[in-house]
């Protein structure tokens, strides 16, 4: 996810104003909410629906407060309601659009979920991710592809953290299945961030009103 205090302090930048901290902000945490609005309203929708999102962060972003962390998981909360508005406009959570193959890959001879974290960055993993049942789904995007610790998680979804770790790890077990050995699944990519957990003591800030409202064009 980057450097964390330089999150921060964008996110600081930006409620006093700052346009080119607010672009920043958005290119780092975008992507990887881009991931989570994937797997509840699918492909086709994704992009309009994280650009909801994203105007609301933007007209509300004077009302937050708090550390890089905090943010990642407000910012997926607001995500999250526009997303099952979406659906619920729609009447049900679409699937993702992916080759039927992809379900019926060998089992992992280790069945480990430690594979399936590794290739969860490719859109083949977030296909597949989106065919999990849904809590199990949501948990895994925020706990491994956001970033979120298993409170922030648990905040963002409305439930115990218990409940979130034990979604998170059903999901990535299923996953591992899923992947199996599928080498172009998993080449090329990089480390992602371990499933963070919440830090020893919290880290707050207090939020400084923005000078004006910001629009999708400035992102």
């Amino acid at each position: 996810m980057g450097d964390d205090a330089e999150l921060t302090a964008a996110v600081l930048a930006a409620q006093d104003g700052d346009e080119t901290a607010f672009r920043t902000v958005y290119r780092t945490v975008h992507p990887r909410l881009l991931g989570y609005v994937r797997t509840l309203v699918g492909d086709l929708d994704a992009e309009d629906v994280s650009s909801e999102a994203w105007l609301q962060i933007a007209r509300d972003l004077e009302r937050f407060s708090g550390d890089a962390d905090r943010f990642r998981g407000w910012a997926a909360r607001i995500a999250r309601n526009r997303a099952l508005d979406h659906v619920r406009m729609r009447g049900r959570r679409p699937a993702t659009v992916a080759d039927e193959t992809e379900l019926s890959g060998r089992a992992a001879e280790s069945d480990t979920a430690g594979e399936a974290m590794e290739a969860l960055a490719t859109g083949r993993a977030l296909d597949l991710i989106a065919r999990l049942p849904q809590d199990q789904a949501e948990a895994v995007v925020l706990r491994v592809v956001v970033g979120l610790d298993a409170k922030t998680a648990a905040e963002t979804l409305g439930k115990r953290p218990g409940a979130v770790r034990t979604a998170a790890h059903r999901g990535l077990k299923k996953l591992a299945e899923l992947l199996g050995e599928d080498p172009e699944t998993a080449r090329g990519l990089d480390a992602l961030p371990p499933q963070r957990e919440p830090r020893s003591r919290p880290v707050t800030s207090a939020g400084v009103t923005h000078t004006r409202a910001r629009t999708q064009k400035d992102m």
